[in-house]
C-alpha cells in the first residue's frame, strides 16, 4: 500500500489503541497517560460493548488495549472475550503484576489474544527506578507463568539512555522465553515530559540503536523510530506519522485522540458518547481531516531524507514546545536541543538523572 494511501487515511484505523482505564498499581515515571487513578466516568460495560460492536461493523482487525493497568478493570476479561467473539483480535499491554496462575490459564486458552509485558531494563537496578520497586520481579514472574503454558508473549521496553546498554540482554531474555522483543520510543507525553530530558537516548545512542535494529530485524518497533530512517536505510514498519490517518486512541471516558502519544484536548476529535459515535469521529472529524491533508513543512520539505522520515514525530514536537513544521527534536542531522522542564518535575528526576 502506497505512502499516499496511508497519508490520506483509511476507512478504519489499523492501529487502534484503547486505554480502558487509568487505574494502575504502578506509577511509572514516563507514563504517557499519567495513570494511577481510575476516572469515575469511565465507559460502562454496556458502553464499551457498544463500542466494540461499532468497531466490528467497521471491520477493525485488532485493538491495542492498555491503560493504566487494563487488567485492573473488573470487566476486563468480559470485554476482551466480547471483542474476540466479534472477530476482533486483542493485543493488551500489562505490567504483569496481575497475571497469577488463574489469569495465565485464561490468557493461554484464548485464540487471537496477544500479550505484551512491559519491562524497562534487563535488571531490577535499571527497571525499578523507572517502573517502581519490585516491578521487575513481578514482570518476570508473569513471564514464567505464561512460558510454562507455552504462550508466546512479547516483552516491551521503552528505550532510554539507561537501558540502551542492555539491548542485547533484553533480546537474550526474550529469546530465553521464546518471546518477541518490542522496543518503543520514549516520548515527552504525560509524566514522560518531566523525565524526557534525563532519560532520552543520546545522539550517539540513537545512531547505535539504528544500527542495532538493522541487525535485529525480528525486533518489533511499530512506528517508534521512523525518524532514524534519515540515516539512510528505512526502518521496518511505518515511516510516517499515522496520527488520525491509520492510528488513533480512545481513552477511558470515550475521548478519541489522533494518537496515543497526543493525549491533549487540541488533539481530540470528539467523544464516542456523542451522536455518530466512533465511526463519525474517524470519518468526519475536522481534526482528522486536517491531519490527513497536512504534511510537515519548513526545512524538512527540502531535506534529502524527507522521504525516509517525513519530519518525525509530531507528538514529540508538540510536547517539547516546538512547531509541528520543525524537525524532530531527535533529528539525525542536528545535535539534540534541550527543552524547559517544569520546576515541579525536579523531584521526579531523583534517582534517574543521566549518568
Amino acid at each position: 500500500m502506497s505512502y499516499e494511501i496511508f497519508r490520506q487515511g483509511l476507512n478504519a484505523p489499523i492501529c487502534l489503541t484503547w486505554e480502558i482505564t487509568y487505574a494502575c498499581n504502578l506509577h511509572c515515571v514516563h507514563c504517557l497517560s499519567s495513570s494511577g487513578k481510575r476516572r469515575p466516568d469511565e465507559l460502562t460495560t454496556a458502553e464499551a460493548k457498544r463500542l466494540i460492536d461499532e468497531w466490528a461493523e467497521m471491520k477493525v482487525f485488532y485493538i491495542n488495549v492498555g491503560g493504566g493497568e487494563p487488567m485492573s478493570r473488573k470487566d476486563f476479561r468480559e470485554l476482551m472475550d466480547y471483542a474476540l467473539t466479534r472477530s476482533i483480535g486483542v493485543k493488551f499491554s500489562t505490567n504483569g503484576a496481575l497475571i497469577d496462575d488463574n489469569a495465565a490459564a485464561w490468557i493461554a486458552s484464548r485464540d487471537y489474544l496477544d500479550v505484551q509485558i512491559s519491562l524497562d531494563g534487563a535488571t531490577p537496578a535499571t527497571n525499578d527506578p523507572v517502573r517502581g520497586d519490585g516491578s521487575y520481579d513481578r514482570a518476570r514472574q508473569a513471564m514464567e507463568r505464561l512460558a510454562k503454558r507455552r504462550f508466546p508473549f512479547k516483552i516491551n521496553a521503552t528505550v532510554t539512555r539507561r537501558n540502551y546498554p542492555q539491548l542485547d540482554a533484553l533480546y537474550a531474555l526474550s529469546q530465553q522465553y521464546g518471546a518477541e522483543l518490542r522496543l518503543t520510543r520514549l516520548r515527552p507525553t504525560g509524566r514522560g515530559g518531566a523525565v524526557w530530558q534525563a532519560l532520552r537516548p543520546t545522539h550517539a545512542q540513537n545512531r547505535g540503536l539504528y544500527e542495532w535494529l538493522l541487525n535485529h530485524r525480528d525486533v518489533l518497533t511499530g512506528d517508534s523510530f521512523f525518524h532514524l530512517s534519515a540515516y539512510g536505510q528505512p526502518m521496518d514498519g511505518l515511516n510516517l506519522c499515522g496520527a488520525g490517518r491509520i492510528v488513533c486512541c480512545v481513552d477511558p471516558v470515550g475521548e478519541v485522540y489522533a494518537c496515543p502519544f497526543m493525549l491533549a484536548p487540541e488533539f481530540s476529535g470528539g467523544n464516542v458518547r456523542q451522536p455518530g459515535g466512533f465511526a463519525g469521529i474517524w470519518r468526519h472529524s475536522p481534526l482528522f481531516a486536517h491531519l490527513r491533508e497536512w504534511q510537515v513543512g519548513g526545512s524538512c520539505q527540502t531535506c534529502n531524507a524527507y522521504d525516509q522520515c517525513h519530519g518525525g514525530c509530531i507528538a514529540v514536537k508538540h510536547f517539547t514546545q516546538r512547531s509541528l513544521d520543525a524537525p524532530d527534536p531527535d533529528c539525525v542531522f542536528q545535535q539534540p536541543a534541550p527543552f524547559p522542564i517544569p520546576v515541579k518535575a525536579a523531584s521526579q528526576l531523583a534517582g534517574i538523572a543521566p549518568p
